[in-house]
């Protein structure tokens, strides 16, 4: 407790000047102006906060004002809520101030509703119970700085601990995504879920059922950026959060025999998914991480396996077509999750090709189909590379070391095609304007015919160079049954 207490008071000591000034124009105009939720929290961890959020007992008017004479500039976006943000140069070389300035409040659901009926409020420990876990509960007045913590949010912190300030079941009642908070906050702090929050999640796991999908979307998306999401998504699954919102995940839990000799799809989708953060790269790096389209795949590159499995005589068990399958399943439930096109298609077309590496090892490839690879991954390759390494997690050391030595030749001779040809951008040798040309027609479907069988031409071997290329165009044409132009 000392240590944390001398850590945030450093933090403190260093908060943006301009941001204790903001306090000293609340303070004389007759409000109250705290630092509260996730800085102050953050302070106690030794992290330095970019935004700054507190709470105040001015109305959105009031506080609307003096933000405006406060900073460069200003928005009331989140004004429903009693919310006005702000932003001030910073002074002298210094980084912007960013800010968000909420009346003290209370947020309650209507039962039938999907939205929080926003309520004042008129102090600022009544703002706090409604915080959604004792350790964003804590508060430092400004520009006093005077610490405030009514729930003992301090020793949750040193604990590790995700405990409500109030009741939990009523907590949850008036904002469910508390529930799918707990899970991302396990994830993002590593802090264990209080025994009496989790009993509640159980309880009333069905209830996040009223939130929006967009808002749910949300916190799933901080969950899996996070440092450590196999923490929070343990959490959705144990509590039955994961039923609701994302239930091809808990669906994984099948053995795969009841000698229980194989890990169950879940728990392998977990480690495919640590073994994929490992695997992501720097900035400047192939795949940037946090990468959520990589994180996505490599959690849902196997929910198709519930719906495919067989077993076979002999014992064996089967899951033909499950990457077919499993793309179907990823694009539906992204897409009920309010997820943008692009990461829907990403994360499917991942799941859909995960597969396509097994058996290289065995019977090698044509350079054909290296070329297939490389062009049905298109831009996701280097995220391919990565799923379909971390794929391989067989306790097999000898099994696991061809696999990787499979793949390591695989990339490098998709590296030498590279220096050959532009594999990421394989074209026919012939456009469409030459093919019309040679043949003497005009746009149609014909053009569209004779392109793919190029590209197809192409693919199978190599650069031919436009004159092979017009020679084969034209025998093709001819056996089509057409005249020869």
């Amino acid at each position: 407790m000392l240590a944390l207490q001398k850590r945030a008071l450093a933090v403190l000591a260093g908060l943006a000047p301009e941001a204790l000034e903001l306090g000293a124009l609340f303070r004389d105009a007759g409000h109250e102006l705290s630092l509260v939720g996730g800085p102050v929290r953050d302070a106690f961890l030794g992290r330095v906060s970019s935004d700054l959020d507190f709470a105040s007992s001015a109305t959105p008017d009031e506080t609307q004002a003096i933000l405006a004479r406060w900073g460069d500039a200003h928005w009331d976006i989140g004004r429903e809520f009693g919310t006005i943000g702000a932003m001030r140069h910073g002074r002298s070389g210094g980084a912007d101030v960013v800010v968000e300035v909420t009346t003290y409040r209370s947020d309650e659901y209507d039962p039938a509703s999907r939205k929080p009926v926003v309520a004042f409020g008129d102090n600022l420990e009544g703002d706090l119970s409604r915080r959604d876990f004792t350790v964003n509960a804590m508060a430092v007045r400004v520009p006093e700085l005077t610490f405030v913590d009514p729930f003992d949010g301090l020793s949750d912190l040193a604990r590790g601990l995700l405990r409500t300030p109030i009741d939990p079941r009523r907590s949850f009642d008036d904002d469910p995504l508390r529930m799918m908070r707990a899970a991302r906050f396990a994830a993002q702090l590593g802090f264990a879920v209080d025994p009496a929050a989790t009993e509640a999640i159980v309880e009333m796991a069905d209830r996040i059922s009223i939130v929006s999908a967009e808002r749910v979307r949300d916190e799933l998306v901080k969950l899996l950026l996070s440092a450590e999401p196999r923490a929070g998504l343990q959490v959705l699954v144990e509590t039955g959060l994961a039923d609701h919102v994302l239930p091809e995940l808990p669906a994984l839990r099948l053995e795969i025999d009841e000698h229980h000799r194989h890990k169950d799809v879940y728990e392998h989708s977990l480690t495919v998914l640590d073994k994929a953060i490992a695997l992501e790269t720097g900035p400047d790096g192939a795949v940037p991480g946090p990468d959520l389209v990589l994180r996505l795949a490599a959690l849902l590159h196997d929910i198709g396996k519930p719906r495919t499995r067989r077993f076979e005589d002999g014992g064996g068990v089967s899951f033909h077509h499950h990457e077919v399958v499993g793309a179907k399943l990823a694009a539906k439930r992204l897409k009920e999750l309010r997820f943008d096109k692009a990461t829907v298609q990403a994360v499917a077309r991942l799941t859909e090709l995960h597969l396509r590496f097994h058996g290289y090892g065995e019977g090698g490839w044509t350079d054909s189909a290296v070329r297939r690879y490389v062009t049905d991954a298109g831009p996701l390759l280097e995220r391919l590379h990565r799923l379909t390494r971390s794929d391989c997690t067989t306790r097999n050391v000898r099994k696991a070391a061809r696999l990787s030595a499979a793949y390591d030749d695989l990339e490098v001779r998709i590296a030498r095609l590279r220096e050959q040809e532009e594999l990421g951008s394989i074209r026919p040798d012939l456009d469409g304007t030459q093919i019309m040309e040679i043949l003497g027609i005009g746009p149609g479907r014909e053009v569209g015919t004779a392109y793919k069988y190029l590209l197809e031409l192409r693919m199978e071997r190599g650069p031919l160079g436009e004159d092979t290329a017009r020679a084969e165009l034209l025998a093709w044409w001819s056996a089509q049954g057409d005249v020869t132009p």
